[in-house]
């Protein structure tokens, strides 16, 4: 049997490495490697002779740009225990979040933070003397000794360090950034400058302080703007882990310099960089370092260094709990930035009730080409079309560049995909517009709504979700219903993460009850009024 502690396990992918399988590994708390092999190898694993469908993802990034889900679809991580995804939900139906829209109650951030919380840091006791920051001001000796650290290590996430004064960032096979300050006791931190440090096979960035100058590397360039040492390493290439790693919380990060901030980046991936050009254009007028390759004695001199990044949530901002240096960011100032970058005409979309209007409201529903697929398209477009939505089928056509993609998503109304990265594209929806998740039997309610439910809301989307039954997937076909992985979807839970990402995401389709589904697109109708 499985120990308690095992069944408290964090989310991660089976390796960025295999482009076609979408699929999962848990991470288990407390345990010792042969506990989580253990768990995972638990007694869900039966396939019937009948069929036995592999349901490979094709790894296809619709003309390269990001369009699919299937673009390198690496599950996303989570960071809520096991027991979080249990919660009696439903069996079947709809759930409409749309009462509480931020745009209507400017209440983006009513959220907690995710479960990395539980490491947050302790309150300050009445008596604490007020931290004061290293590097700015006046010198005061007496301070030292309740000075705040460079490094602020307490979060299970992420580490953030701030160095302003004299910093000095040396590149190449032994990074480091060094703090010249004589109100700074010497000190060390090895920082992973990515927003999920736990990840293995992330380069580390040494960070120091040091009283006097002739113990630092010495200054070849001096820029009198900031910069961020960041990490682009770990998942980056999926593309929901584009965004929830790496775009949100270096928007985060990075938007209180108002573009005058240098990047140095350890595993600068050129490509990438460039698939997203205009958006990296909007949060830096400075050339992009490939900090690897800034060898030879280079030492790059700063006012402020800023080394690392993250926030607190998935792919949204809590502007309660992430550091956005006063400006109180919100994943609407977010969405704005995004429809800025990239010119994006349409801030809201149809009204219904308006006079003016002579159009069908829009829709896209995406297509997916691996496991999730809807099994019966054409009766849901049909479904969609009685409805009174002008209708189109994303995934099919190539698009000649991604600024292509963010332009035609944003001319949509409404968007309805099954639980997977695809949903991703919703960020370029304008402001209000509906999205319906359709989540897949199985359980997975609760890591739908954390991965695209919750920051949907947040970004003043219509959020309506169809929750799959298991008369609707086809693992009824495969197993029959008094299989476990039918009957029991909760032992499967209990069994491990491998399991649940196997055979709920990974071999499983659905097959949408129309009778049902009619009353979701009613409710997309209606938002739109």
């Amino acid at each position: 049997m499985v120990t308690s502690s095992c069944l408290l396990y964090t989310l991660k992918t089976l390796g960025a490495r295999d482009e076609n399988e979408d699929s999962h590994v848990s991470e288990f708390l407390s345990c010792s490697r042969a506990d989580a092999a253990f768990a995972g190898a638990a007694t869900i694993n039966a396939a019937p002779a009948k069929r036995q469908r592999s349901h490979q993802e094709q790894a296809v990034d619709v003309g390269g740009k990001g369009m699919e889900e299937e673009e390198r679809e690496v599950p996303k991580v989570h960071t809520e225990q096991a027991t979080a995804h249990l919660k009696e939900e439903p069996e079947e139906g709809v759930q409409e979040w749309a009462d509480k829209n931020p745009i209507e109650e400017q209440s983006g951030s009513e959220r907690n933070s995710d479960n990395w919380e539980e490491t947050q840091r302790q309150p300050k006791e009445k008596d604490t003397v007020e931290f004061t920051e290293f590097g700015g001001g006046t010198d005061d000796f007496n301070n030292v000794a309740h000075a705040k650290p460079l490094c602020d290590t307490t979060f299970g996430k992420y580490d953030i360090c701030e160095l302003s004064g004299d910093a000095r960032a040396l590149g190449g096979a032994a990074t480091s950034v060094t703090l010249v300050s004589p109100r700074a006791p010497p000190r060390e931190w090895t920082i992973k400058p990515y927003s999920r440090k736990y990840l293995d096979g992330l380069k580390s960035v040494t960070v120091r302080s040091v009283p006097f100058a002739e113990h630092a590397p010495p200054c070849t360039t001096r820029t009198n703007a900031a910069a961020m040492v960041i990490h682009l390493g770990g998942f980056t290439g999926n593309y929901w882990h584009d965004f929830a790693d790496v775009l949100v919380p270096l928007f985060v990060g990075a938007r209180r310099f108002n573009g005058d901030v240098q990047l140095l980046v350890v595993n600068l991936l050129p490509f990438w960089v460039e698939k997203y050009r205009k958006i990296f254009d909007r949060i830096t007028r400075h050339e992009i370092v490939d900090f690897d390759k800034d060898d030879g004695g280079v030492v790059r001199c700063y006012p402020h260094v800023v080394v690392g990044y993250g926030s607190r949530k998935e792919f949204t901002i809590d502007p309660a709990a992430d550091d956005t240096g006063g400006d109180n960011l919100t994943m609407l100032d977010f969405t704005e930035f995004l429809r800025q970058a990239y010119s994006l005409p349409r801030r809201r979309p149809i009204k219904l009730s308006s006079a003016i209007s002579r159009r069908r409201p829009r829709m896209m529903i995406f297509e997916r080409t691996g496991s999730r697929r809807f099994m019966n398209l054409h009766e849901v477009v049909a479904a969609a079309e009685a409805a009174g939505f002008a209708v189109t089928v994303a995934g099919r056509q190539p698009r000649a560049s991604y600024e292509e993609l963010a332009r035609e998503v944003n001319s949509f109304d409404a968007m309805v995909g099954v639980h997977g990265a695809g949903l991703t594209n919703c960020v370029y929806l304008p402001t209000a517009a509906v999205l319906v998740q359709v989540v897949p039997y199985g359980r997975l309610e609760g890591i739908a709504r954390a991965d695209f439910g919750d920051p949907a809301r947040d970004m003043g989307l219509r959020y309506l979700e169809y929750a799959v039954a298991a008369d609707e997937s086809s693992l009824m076909d495969v197993f029959g219903k008094d299989h476990p992985i039918v009957r029991d979807p909760v032992a499967v839970h209990m069994s491990g993460w491998g399991n649940v990402a196997e055979w709920y995401l990974g071999k499983q389709d659905v097959r949408i009850n129309i009778d049902r589904f009619r009353s979701v697109l009613k409710q997309a109708m209606h938002l739109l009024q």
